[in-house]
């Protein structure tokens, strides 16, 4: 068994993690807090009255290590890296939710703000399983990717070689209520998103350069990729559609059938994927079509879990030495 705590338990990916690891078979719940304590789970998360019954504490990275061997950081940017450059230095392995470590140095602070672990960035591994597994199961701290650079990523990734380098690469995306939070904003209230869809930050999302910059990482490719994220009225789930140029004759579904045959948390189909089949699940699915040298790619995933808690677990697994899939809810919430 290995002890974990949860960090930032107080939000919608804070609630996913503390399902996921209340049964999860290797993973005892030991420490949950948020900024505050002096509340329960149970106080927190109504739904969760007569299933988990605990103690919420303040924060406090001394008294993590003392119970703990790994803890899980569903907390702001800027935020995170506080706590994380304590528990390291505790020995408690790292599983961060936020941007801290996603990024090279430049890139972070271009977009976010000036870095405080300048020690430990360098030694971050980025926790896309598909592409890093053998680098998460060494680490002891790991960067949990966003939700639209994780869909974005395993839609484009395997067919980054076959795709014109001067040409425009467009991610066109859409995401439920959920990926922004609790915190009431104008664009998240009910009368806002309700029967409705709209556009935010086109150009200028900050997953944008986390998408640039793992391609360049990992393929040696460099795109001009436009991101456009949407709104769309429904609670939970996720959808990218990708449009490029192809630059060479291939054949793009035993492509991607190739690129994934081992990898039992992307799913390819038939036909156009939707957000439900994966609503509550790990899976992305994906769906890829060409005209000519004309691509699409069309990928779905759980923004709050794939995007986020889930895909965290799968990290900790390998980081623990367990199989990834180990505590992973395989079946969507249909219908």
């Amino acid at each position: 068994m290995t002890d974990v705590a949860i960090v930032g338990a107080s939000g919608y990916t804070g609630l996913e993690l503390i399902k996921i690891v209340h049964t999860h078979p290797k993973f005892n719940l030991t420490y949950v807090a948020n900024s505050e304590g002096d509340t329960t789970v149970q106080e927190l998360h109504p739904s969760l009255q007569n299933v988990v019954d605990m103690e919420v504490q303040k924060a406090d990275p001394k008294e993590i290590a003392k119970v703990s061997q790994l803890c899980f950081l569903a907390l702001p940017h800027k935020t995170a890296m506080g706590f994380a450059k304590e528990l390291l230095a505790l020995g408690v392995k790292v599983v961060d939710l936020s941007a801290d470590y996603r990024l090279e140095l430049e890139t972070y602070e271009k977009h976010y703000c000036p870095h405080e672990d300048k020690q430990n960035l360098p030694n971050a591994v980025y926790g896309l399983p598909e592409f890093y597994k053998n680098d998460i199961k060494k680490a002891n701290l790991v960067a949990n990717p966003g939700c639209y650079p994780t869909a974005a990523l395993l839609a484009l990734l395997p067919f980054v070689q076959s795709i014109q380098e001067d040409s425009n690469i467009f991610i066109d995306a859409k995401s439920g209520v959920s990926g922004a939070g609790k915190k009431l904003v104008e664009t998240t209230q009910f009368v806002t998103v309700n029967d409705n869809i709209f556009a935010y930050n086109p150009m200028k999302h900050r997953h944008g350069p986390e998408i640039n910059e793992k391609i360049q990482l990992l393929e040696n490719k460099q795109f001009n990729i436009s991101f456009v994220p949407q709104l769309i009225p429904v609670t939970r789930g996720m959808m990218v559609n990708v449009y490029a140029t192809l630059n060479q004759e291939v054949n793009v579904k035993e492509l991607l059938k190739s690129h994934y045959k081992n990898s039992p948390f992307v799913r390819i189909k038939n036909k156009p994927v939707d957000i439900k089949s994966v609503s509550g699940t790990n899976f992305c699915d994906i769906f890829v079509e060409q005209n000519g040298n004309a691509l699409f790619i069309n990928a779905t995933i759980d923004n709050l879990l794939r995007g986020a808690s889930s895909q965290a677990v799968v990290n900790a697994n390998l980081m623990c030495g367990y199989e990834e899939g180990l505590g992973i809810n395989t079946l969507a919430y249909v219908p």
